[in-house]
């Protein structure tokens, strides 16, 4: 549907050029807006590399065990299904940490990992588990405290203060991943998931 949707937008703009007679504008915009994404993506990338092998480096220290060990109660509570399981803690404990870092696109391949752990152990096959359902509510929803993506895409584009917009971050994010816990505990106690 979305590639129907990008469609009647692109076909929308270039017969509104070729009535106008604007044509050769929305050329110059097409490989303007090419270049600044490219240059936007090289930004991030350095962000991105810097954050992800930072990561890499704490699960190869043992890091990644202090932090589960350390968020233990609360991903006890969160998902009982892996209270004993130190791996699958771990790779949650990842997770989380990278989306409290707003590295959305570093969180992926973490939460991937995570979700590959879990599905090993799932006693029910293809269905996924209550921590299963959980673990992507909690990935989509996540509570950024430092989002770096956000602060980088900003300085990219010219702001004075990339990190100027925290406390309304801080506000949403924090909101929305309350809302969605509170959705799944409410629908894991009627026995929906």
């Amino acid at each position: 549907m979305i590639n129907y949707i990008w469609f009647g937008m692109i076909a929308a703009s270039v017969l509104c050029a070729l009535c106008t007679g604007r044509l050769g504008e929305l050329s110059a915009a097409v490989m303007e807006g090419a270049q600044g994404a490219v240059e936007l993506s090289i930004s991030l990338l350095g962000s991105m590399c810097a954050w992800l092998g930072f990561l890499k480096i704490a699960e190869k220290s043992g890091l990644t065990n202090l932090l589960a060990e350390a968020f233990s109660p609360v991903i006890n509570w969160l998902f009982p299904e892996y209270k004993g399981d130190r791996e699958i803690k771990g790779k949650i404990c990842m997770n989380i940490s990278a989306n409290f870092l707003g590295l959305g696109n570093a969180a992926t391949p973490l939460g991937i990992a995570a979700m590959q752990a879990m599905q090993e152990k799932n006693p029910r096959g293809d269905m996924p588990t209550k921590g299963m359902v959980l673990f992507v509510v909690m990935n989509t929803a996540s509570l950024q405290l430092l989002p770096i993506n956000m602060a980088a895409m900003r300085g990219a584009c010219g702001s004075a203060q990339p990190f100027g917009i925290l406390p309304e971050i801080w506000l949403t994010s924090l909101g929305a991943l309350l809302a969605a816990l509170l959705f799944c505990k409410i629908m894991e106690g009627k026995s929906c998931l």
